[in-house]
């Protein structure tokens, strides 16, 4: 694999995924949908993540020599950044239901356009990352496909989710249809944080295994 190409895919990652907080974060002043402000805070995190990637991949394989000790230190610390960040974030959004007092959720329109773009882009990518992580396997790509394959699953869910709550608020199933909406990004990164950081650990067992055989 060419890792110009990876490294290519992982910045257009970055350059595509930066606007949509930005947009999201907008919309939050015209609509209240708990599931908006959850997709907000999911996308900002996954922006995150994915820029800790891009940096580590190009540090990792740039010309020089990187020692093997630096090395496990930024993986080490990427991956626990990242889990980190995803874990509270998803804890954050098992408080918006109890805390969203308003039944009246507004203008959802950013966020449905912003999560219907989402689950087209991301299936892109994940095809991709896995086209290439084929090709070459790599820790980083595989992660990277992991990880675009689950944005693509939950973009779907939001923009079933905001569908409803645009097309049919009056609804009383409306209501129900946000809130599974919101539980569902909050079980995703949730997950995804916890599986980030349990594979940093275990890691790290398994190279420190190896060091006391050696």
């Amino acid at each position: 694999m060419d890792r110009k190409a990876g490294e290519r895919t992982l910045l257009a990652s970055v350059l595509l995924s930066s606007p949509g907080p930005i947009v999201l974060g907008i919309g939050l002043f015209f609509g209240r949908a708990s599931t908006q402000l959850a997709d907000f805070v999911r996308r900002t995190a996954e922006l995150l993540a994915v820029v800790v990637s891009w940096a580590v991949f190009r540090i990792l394989r740039k010309g020089g020599r990187v020692g093997e000790a630096r090395k496990e230190k930024l993986e080490r610390l990427a991956g626990l950044s990242v889990g980190g960040a995803m874990c509270l974030s998803g804890a954050a959004m098992l408080f918006i239901p109890i805390l969203s007092r308003s039944t009246e959720k507004g203008n959802v329109a950013f966020g449905l356009v912003i999560s219907f773009l989402g689950a087209v882009t991301n299936t892109w990518f994940a095809l991709r990352y896995h086209k290439l992580n084929r090709q070459s396997p790599d820790p980083i790509l595989a992660a990277q496909r992991k990880l675009y394959f689950a944005k693509t699953l939950v973009d779907v869910c939001v923009t079933g989710a905001l569908a409803v709550v645009a097309f049919a608020p009056g609804l009383p199933a409306a209501n129900f249809v946000d809130l599974g909406g919101t539980l569902v990004v909050a079980v995703y990164l949730i997950a995804s944080g916890i599986a980030a950081v349990r594979s940093c650990g275990e890691k790290s067992l398994e190279r420190a295994g190896l060091g006391s055989r050696r």
